[in-house]
């Protein structure tokens, strides 16, 4: 009964999981169709995803906490919930701005979902199968990766982007299906022992929340604040009166958002510290590779989204096996591998030049993609063991918040890079100069800024290496403290 119980849980953020990332692939397919339908721009069209991922990053924390404080099958179930009910939205919207006001919603179902997903199957499999479970979830991400592209392409030919919502409504059924039978069942692993509910701190959600707006605004927006000379000193103020006000708020509040001492714990916040630096250095590969082989080597959308899948395939493949081996020989030599392997790639696509080949593109990926496969289970895995059960909810959502905005900051550099690269060679900056039609020397520069950008990209998960062996460390010594007690 157990067993049925503990495989219920997996299979209902699995299935979660797998909505959330082939919805993320498909949506992006069906962007140039909601563009078209809407006679709406392509600047104003774009915030169909950036809305959605917005709002993810500034609720992921609150909606942590509320797990730990309510529980985190009956949060996990009501963000099933939302999202179902928001993806019907999305799929009668009747103008662009009831389609984003849906898209705000579903980031509030997702946030939901994300933050607690992964405190639910760690609280529910024992230590010696949380690497496994964990990594059959990189299996569903992989798939996703898969399935997502093909899935909406595929929608959108036949019957328009509406297409795109409703094919997801039915796993979403069965998400929330099986997230309901697990709540019923009492598979709810919050601090349920508690003698009374605790109060949610509204002020701390209000001030992260708004510090992590104006951060990946900025870090998104290079341009503008370059342009307008007060603005980087009126963002830089802003978010530095909000960090403080929360850093103060949450030592002093009975029940904060973040319970600050957990950062005492090495092991989660090294741990932390390595996950950011990955996804820092991981995200900008897939917006910019695509655009090198369609614009500089010619190949049509469709080759350059299947150049994606062995990579992809590679992921899912390596995340089972990687989380099942962790738990048997421990997480550090996986992590430090995974790491390894995903910088190896990176270099090797650094070496991409005007007239690499196919292949080459193809086995930077697939090496960059095994090595994330490969991290992540173990590091997601060590991050939640070394965290109380009370505090689960939260660290999930950490785990995901640094997930998200790792990887909206690395689409920032890479642009930037290549940006900037290009200007100091006398040219536009900008990506969508690049193209046949373009001046002479054009591609040069911008492959130049592409080598570039995949070099700091390759430094920054070298960095995560070094945080990974400070995590190591951290471990060891606990234990040998433990062991001379």
């Amino acid at each position: 009964m157990i067993l049925s119980k503990r495989w219920l849980v997996f299979a209902a953020v699995a299935i979660g999981t797998f909505c959330s990332v082939i919805d993320h692939g498909s949506i992006s397919v069906a962007l140039p169709s909601i563009s078209n339908y809407f006679s709406s721009d392509l600047p104003t069209t774009q915030w169909v995803v950036i809305v959605f991922s917005l709002t993810i990053v500034i609720l992921l924390l609150p909606m942590g906490r509320l797990g730990d404080i309510l529980g985190l099958a009956k949060i996990y179930s009501m963000g099933c919930g939302i999202l179902l009910f928001a993806t019907i939205g999305a799929s009668i919207s009747p103008s662009i701005g009831v389609l984003l006001a849906s898209r705000v919603l579903q980031g509030v179902g997702a946030a939901m979902t994300q933050g607690l997903g992964m405190a639910l199957v760690i609280s529910t499999f024992p230590e010696n199968q949380r690497g496994q479970a964990i990594g059959l979830i990189m299996t569903t991400v992989g798939l996703g990766a898969i399935a997502g592209p093909a899935f909406g392409g595929l929608l959108v030919d036949l019957f328009g982007w509406r297409a795109v919502f409703i094919g997801n409504l039915p796993l979403l059924g069965i998400s929330l299906g099986l997230a309901v039978a697990v709540r019923a069942i009492g598979q709810d692993h919050s601090a349920v022992q508690r003698p009374s509910v605790e109060p949610f701190d509204w002020v701390g959600a209000i001030t992260s929340g708004s510090a992590i707006l104006l951060i990946m605004m900025a870090s998104t927006n290079p341009k503008v604040l370059i342009e307008h000379i007060a603005l980087p000193i009126l963002a830089l103020s802003s978010i530095t009166a909000l960090i403080v006000i929360f850093v103060l708020r949450e030592r002093r509040y009975s029940s904060p958002i973040v319970d600050l001492t957990l950062f005492k714990r090495l092991q989660f916040s090294w741990g932390i510290t390595g996950a950011f630096l990955m996804f820092f250095g991981s995200s900008g590969v897939l917006f910019l590779t695509p655009f090198y082989l369609q614009e500089i080597l010619g190949y049509s959308p469709k080759v350059s989204g299947l150049a994606v899948i062995p990579g992809a395939f590679s992921m899912a493949v390596c995340g089972a096996l990687s989380g099942r081996l962790s738990d048997q020989f421990g997480w550090g030599r996986f992590t430090i591998m995974g790491l390894s392997i995903s910088a190896a790639g990176l270099l090797v696509l650094s070496f991409l030049t005007a007239n690499s080949s196919l292949l080459h593109v193809i086995g930077g990926l697939t090496l960059h993609s095994t090595g994330m496969g490969i991290f992540y289970s173990p590091n997601s895995s060590a991050i939640l063991s070394a965290t109380p059960i009370t505090q689960r909810g939260l660290a999930s959502s950490m785990v995901n918040l640094v997930r998200n905005s790792g990887s909206i900051v690395s689409v920032a550099l890479v642009t930037s890079v290549v940006a900037f690269t290009m200007g100091s060679l006398g040219f536009e900056p900008s990506l969508e100069a690049v193209g046949y039609t373009g001046p002479t020397g054009i591609i040069t520069a911008f492959v130049n800024g592409l080598q570039w950008a995949y070099r700091s990209l390759a430094f920054l998960v070298l960095l995560a290496i070094v945080a990974t062996l400070f995590q190591i460390r951290s471990q060891i010594l606990r234990k040998v403290s433990v062991d001379q007690r």
